[in-house]
């Protein structure tokens, strides 16, 4: 909970910086209505259990790593979510009269 807790302060790019990890490419877990990355937040959780920084390749991320790990924690994993396109603006050849 404590790098939960720590992600929702610093925000996805605070947190990353300081804890040495980057955006989940497939997956985030789901606590309280929010996503969080499924390598990320476990990664520090174990940092702040035991004072070892562990790199993204010391453990595996995919289903049969932390995705196994969080969902025997009870966390609900998804895929990650695609991000919003945002919508292009008319051009003057395209803008409707």
């Amino acid at each position: 909970m404590r790098a939960l807790v720590e992600y929702d302060r610093l925000g996805p790019n605070g947190f990353f910086a300081a804890h040495g990890f980057g955006a989940s490419r497939a997956y985030e877990f789901v606590w309280r209505d929010r996503r969080y990355p499924h390598n990320a937040v476990p990664g520090t959780a174990y940092e702040f259990a035991t004072g070892e920084r562990l790199a993204p390749a010391d453990f595996e991320g995919g289903r049969s790593g932390a995705v196994k790990v969080l969902e025997k924690l009870g966390f609900s994993v998804v895929p990650r979510a695609a991000k919003q396109e945002q919508p292009q603006q008319p051009t003057r050849a395209t803008a409707i009269p």
